[in-house]
């Protein structure tokens, strides 16, 4: 069957990993991680623990949840970029006044709709209206509603970290955008000790290593890929000069793996190039968001100095 006409070609994982296994060094961008499966993986990394954002964050929105709400003001309507299980928005939903409207945006629209709804019974005063996108790309958000003041955008986990950053100032960009006269809430993980990294995306239990090759896995049921999990490695490892995390499949032996019609060949120790997460200081960040046109204003740090959570103010 040729490629440039069998089904495959309109299925967005198909795209992204034919493009990705055709060049040299082969990549392919993380967010083909979350369908369900993938999805429901991650949410389990967030409750290990050597992964800290998770629960470092979290920890610092429900310390500083009314500090935060202060500045989003009343009346707002929430977007949340890379919704997942929506966890972290039950604390500012709790501290916030009358909130307008709340636009939880990913792309599992399973795992999105299921949460969204439980969310909705939670809070059936607040309209609640999830839309399945990508957020990496220019979305289009619906007119806001009438009796909303503001739109207020909700980044966190860090997510803006699998950007590089030049793709960061770009999406910095759009959202500015789209949430002019509003605002940003974004969490944002810091440099560190690399070997406290390490631990994070090396855990003892391999929830991580799951996470990673259900991409495989999701092009075998999807796709009718022959991926041979236990054919790749996990392998996650801190750069320290580019300051971030680099996340590989690494072949374990030369084989022949077939995708829409088309032979890959892997040698051995052949990686293919699945997820970076980019670590930056405060002020670095912050440098970053008044580049991409934002007003850097409040930002709440731990103790230990593992992760941040700014507040940037849009321009009129």
């Amino acid at each position: 069957m040729n490629a440039v006409t069998d089904p495959w070609v309109r299925h967005p994982l198909a795209i992204a990993l034919l493009e990705g296994l055709r060049h040299r060094p082969r990549a392919v961008a993380p967010k083909y991680f979350y369908d369900a499966a993938g999805s429901a993986l991650f949410d389990r990394i967030c409750e290990l623990p050597e992964y800290y954002p998770t629960r470092t964050e979290t920890a610092l929105l429900a310390a500083h949840a009314h500090e935060m709400a202060e500045c989003i003001g009343p009346a707002a309507e929430l977007v949340e970029y890379g919704a997942g299980s929506l966890r972290k928005i039950r604390l500012l939903l709790a501290a916030l006044q009358r909130p307008a409207r709340y636009l939880p945006i990913d792309l599992s629209a399973e795992h999105l709709q299921w949460h969204a709804q439980q969310l909705a019974e939670d809070h059936r005063d607040l309209p609640v209206q999830p839309l399945v996108a990508d957020f990496a790309a220019d979305i289009v958000l619906p007119p806001m509603l009438p009796a909303a003041r503001r739109r207020v955008g909700f980044f966190p986990g860090s997510s803006i970290g699998n950007f590089t950053p030049d793709e960061a100032r770009a999406f910095l960009q759009r959202s500015a955008r789209d949430l002019r006269g509003g605002g940003l809430l974004i969490g944002v993980d810091l440099v560190k000790d690399p070997a406290l990294l390490h631990r994070a995306y090396n855990d003892d239990a391999g929830v991580t290593a799951a996470f990673n090759k259900n991409l495989l896995a999701r092009a075998n049921r999807e796709l009718g890929a022959n991926f041979d999990l236990d054919g790749f490695h996990h392998y996650a490892f801190y750069d320290p000069v580019a300051q971030r995390i680099e996340m590989h499949l690494v072949s374990a032996r030369r084989q022949v793996v077939r995708l829409c019609g088309e032979s890959f060949v892997f040698e051995q120790g052949e990686t293919l190039h699945t997820e970076i997460s980019c670590k930056y200081t405060v002020d670095g960040f912050r440098s970053l968001a008044h580049s991409a046109g934002w007003r850097p204003q409040a930002v709440w740090v731990d103790p230990q100095q593992l992760f941040s959570v700014h507040w940037l103010a849009a321009q009129s």
